[in-house]
């Protein structure tokens, strides 16, 4: 059934009372419960938007309650933080009109709306583009959606473009950006002229065309994706990394020096890794690489960033099995953190083999200094912390 069932008379009705009585994991019996009232076809619609509204306030927030969404639409919509830095970015350019490509379930649609700007959505699937219009008007906010493929409408009448090219295929994820649908010549034929397209965080840095900007952007430290800058978006830098909430930004990488390790390990944030702009780190905390192929800075002495988590280094630990069940054994370490860059193991599958048992805990990092690997015991450093405390 539709997702436009569900917005007026007893669609509404049944949507109201399924999200009021909804509770993950008794969704049957809210079926149940709902068939002794209403039309079983609209109860299965409405229990089936209950839950994906549950699922999607980690991403949207309060918004989340009033939406509609489809379980594809919701898997790939942008979560409302980063689609909000974006329209802010896209506002501060003073642009009026901006089309969508592929809109999807509309959350683009609605934090450019809300920014000021006058939106047009296109997407190809009749009902995704219907519950695209629907979020829009849960907002009373203005914009118009149509139905039709992104290849075929006419870009001229508006200042800017904005698109996110299908990245699954047969339900998986495509990371070859050359697989992207609409496919890679249309997105660079786009970043001709003022556009942003958002992509996968993993695109290479090769595959950007000149005069467009790279922007990857995490999230509470978690990479989300990347956005190419074209035209009057372009921001005058070839990659730069934007760290959310703390709105930190990074565009340059600075030299920096090689050296062995100090009290204190820095591991940067995704974003500044994927953008190849670590050495920004190094210059933030007074420090330098411990490898200058591997994403670990070193620094004598604790400086707070957002650009990175810090790690006070306890010990240098041979790295060979035995040598570490022994260390975990000894520490009492129940609670262990594995982190790793340049060596080839599976944190989760070394933890199983260490077998922490104790009351303790600790952050082992490993990594690769030149041919050989490293092992060191840490702890993590609270975020906001003085020199020294750790937790």
């Amino acid at each position: 059934m539709s997702v436009t069932a569900l917005l007026d008379g007893p669609g509404a009705e049944v949507l109201a009372a399924a999200c009021t009585e909804y509770s993950p994991g008794r969704e049957l019996q809210l079926v149940e419960q709902l068939r002794r009232r209403y039309d079983a076809t609209l109860v299965t619609a409405a229990v089936t938007q209950a839950a994906l509204r549950h699922r999607a306030a980690a991403k949207f927030g309060p918004d989340a309650e009033r939406m509609y969404f489809t379980p594809d639409g919701l898997e790939q919509a942008t979560r409302t933080t980063v689609s909000t830095h974006r329209a802010a970015r896209v506002a501060a350019s003073q642009l009026d009109t901006l089309v969508d490509l592929g809109c999807g379930i509309g959350g683009d649609l609605i934090t450019m709306a809300r920014a000021g700007l006058r939106v047009t959505g296109v997407e190809r699937d009749p009902e995704t583009a219907a519950v695209a219009r629907a979020n829009l008007a849960a907002f009373d906010l203005p914009g118009e959606v149509l139905v039709g493929d992104a290849e075929a409408v006419d870009i001229t009448p508006y200042d800017m473009v904005f698109a996110d090219p299908a990245r699954r295929a047969d339900g998986r994820r495509v990371f070859d950006h050359n697989a992207y649908s609409p496919p890679w010549s249309f997105v660079t034929g786009l970043l001709e002229r003022t556009a942003c397209v958002k992509v996968a965080p993993g695109i290479p840095h090769d595959a950007v065309p000149d005069g467009v900007e790279a922007e990857w952007i995490s999230d509470a430290g978690e990479v989300k994706e990347a956005a190419l800058w074209s035209g009057d978006l372009y921001g005058g830098t070839p990659r730069r990394a934007t760290l959310l909430p703390s709105q930190a930004t990074v565009t340059e990488a600075p030299e920096a020096d090689t050296g062995p390790v100090g009290r204190y390990i820095y591991e940067p944030d995704g974003a500044i890794v994927r953008a190849g702009l670590v050495t920004a780190v190094a210059a933030a905390v007074d420090g330098w690489l411990l490898d200058p192929r591997i994403a670990y800075v070193a620094a004598a002495k604790y400086v707070g960033t957002p650009l990175a988590s810090a790690y006070e280094v306890l010990e240098e630990l041979p790295y060979k099995e035995k040598a570490l069940r022994a260390w975990v054994r000894g520490q009492g370490i129940g609670t262990l953190e594995i982190k790793k860059r340049g060596v080839d193991l599976d944190p989760a599958q070394l933890r199983k083999r260490l077998a922490p048992k104790g009351s303790g805990s600790a952050t082992l990092i490993v990594t690769r200094i030149g041919r050989d690997a490293v092992a060191y015991s840490c702890r993590r450093v609270a975020p906001g912390a003085s020199a020294g405390r750790a937790v």
